[in-house]
C-alpha cells in the first residue's frame, strides 16, 4: 500500500566527501559466490487500488516470452484480495502479503497454485500485514498492529507473535538479529522513532534503537551494516538515512536523506530519486556511484519499486504511471540500458524471480 505511505522522493544533499570518511576498506574483500541457477520467469505483484479488492499477479515466462496478466486468478479462480504489499520467493514456495485483506498467501511459484491462505487477524480484526523476510525455517511478517508474526515455513503455521513498536514496516536481518522499522505511520503527527532488535535464537525483542521519526525502509549489506530510511514528520523533522552497525547496534552515521525504499545487491544500493531517477550508492566505499542508473533515454513516470536479479545483474523498475490505471515494468541490463518492458496491473510494486 505504497500510495498510502505518502512516498517521498529521494534527494541527496550531502557531498561525497562526507561518505568517504566512513569507508569500509578494512572489511572483507571476499566477493559472495555467484548463483548458478537458471531463471524460469518472473512475477510482478500489482497492489491495485486501496479498498478495490483488485490485487493482481502478473507472470512473465522467459522461454516463450509470454505474459499472463493475472496468473493467480487464472489458476485459482479467485483473486488475491485487497492491496498486495509484498512478495518473496523462499525455498520452494512464494509468499504474498496482502495488507488490507490481512492475509498471507503461500503459493507454488512454478504453477501459481495456492498452497495455503492464512488469515492474519486478532479476534476478528485485521492485523494489516506489511512485509516478509526469512531466516532458516522461519518467516517473519510485520503487522501494523505492532507485532511480527513468526511462521514455520515447513508446516505453514503461525507459531507466535512478537510485540514490537507502532506500525512496523520493513525488516532486515544481520548478525543473527532481526531489525524492524517501527514507523508509527498511522499515528500522525506522533510517529514512532525506533528500530526493534529481535534475537533470532530466542525470538524476543532485546532492545530498541532510536532513529529519526517515521522509519520505513531497511536493508542490510554484506559488511554488517543496516541502512534505515526515515521519512520524518513532514514538517520540522526532515528525512534521513541512518547506518546501524549490527555488531554493536549503534547508529554510526545519520545523514540528511529523502527516500522511501532501498534495495542492496552486492556492494550496490539502489535508491529511488526525484524525476524518475535511480541513485546508485556503493555500500563499501559509502559513496554515490551514479546519480541515475538509467543511461539511455528511457523515462519513468512514477518510480514505484526496484528489484535486482543477482544472477544476471538486471535491474527492474516498476512504474505506477498515474496510480489508477495499468502500470509498466522496465528491465534494464547492468549498464542501465533498457532491454524490454511489460504492461501489467495497477500499481506494480514488487518483482521476484523463479528458477527452473
Amino acid at each position: 500500500m505504497k500510495q498510502f505511505q505518502q512516498k517521498s522522493l529521494l534527494i541527496l544533499v550531502l557531498a561525497a566527501s562526507i561518505f568517504a570518511s566512513c569507508k569500509k576498506d578494512d572489511r572483507s574483500n571476499t566477493e559472495p559466490e555467484q548463483p548458478t541457477a537458471e531463471r524460469k520467469g518472473l512475477y510482478v505483484l500489482c497492489e491495485g487500488l486501496f479498498n478495490a479488492n483488485n490485487t493482481s499477479l502478473a507472470y512473465y515466462n522467459y522461454d516463450d516470452k509470454q505474459l499472463t496478466t493475472d496468473r493467480f486468478l487464472a489458476v485459482n479462480k479467485r483473486g488475491l484480495g485487497d492491496t498486495g504489499n509484498d512478495i518473496k520467493v523462499y525455498g520452494s514456495k512464494m509468499y504474498i502479503v496482502v495488507n488490507v485483506s490481512s492475509t498471507l498467501e503461500i503459493v507454488n511459484p512454478h504453477t501459481g497454485a495456492s498452497l495455503k491462505k492464512i488469515d492474519l487477524k486478532d479476534k476478528g480484526l485485521g492485523r494489516q500485514p506489511r512485509y516478509i523476510v526469512f531466516n532458516k525455517n522461519k518467516a517473519f511478517i510485520s503487522n501494523f498492529d505492532g507485532t511480527v508474526a513468526v511462521l514455520d515455513t515447513a508446516s505453514m503455521a503461525i507459531e507466535q507473535y512478537i510485540k514490537v513498536g507502532r506500525n512496523p514496516e520493513q525488516m532486515a536481518i544481520s548478525n543473527n538479529k532481526l531489525y524492524v522499522a517501527n514507523s508509527g505511520g498511522l499515528d500522525y503527527p506522533n510517529y514512532d522513532n525506533s528500530i526493534s532488535v529481535i534475537n533470532l535464537n530466542t525470538l524476543k525483542e532485546t532492545k530498541k534503537i532510536t532513529v529519526v521519526e517515521n522509519p520505513r525502509a531497511l536493508a542490510a549489506d554484506q559488511y554488517g551494516d543496516v541502512y534505515v530510511l526515515s521519512v520524518g514528520n513532514y514538517a520540522d523533522v526532515k528525512p534521513s538515512m541512518a547506518t546501524i552497525d549490527s555488531k554493536t547496534d549503534e547508529v554510526k552515521t545519520e545523514l540528511a536523506f529523502s527516500g522511501g525504499s532501498i534495495v542492496i545487491s552486492g556492494d550496490l544500493a539502489y535508491i529511488p530519486a526525484s524525476g524518475g531517477k535511480l541513485k546508485v550508492f556503493n555500500v563499501k566505499t559509502e559513496k554515490i556511484e551514479k546519480e541515475n542508473f538509467i543511461t539511455d533515454d528511457t523515462k519513468i513516470t512514477t518510480l514505484y519499486g526496484v528489484a535486482v536479479d543477482d544472477l544476471t545483474g538486471e535491474v527492474f523498475i516498476t512504474d505506477a504511471k498515474n496510480y489508477t490505471t495499468g502500470g509498466e515494468v522496465f528491465c534494464f541490463d547492468k549498464t542501465g540500458k533498457k532491454k524490454y518492458s511489460l504492461n501489467v496491473g495497477i500499481n506494480p510494486n514488487n518483482v521476484v524471480f523463479v528458477n527452473k
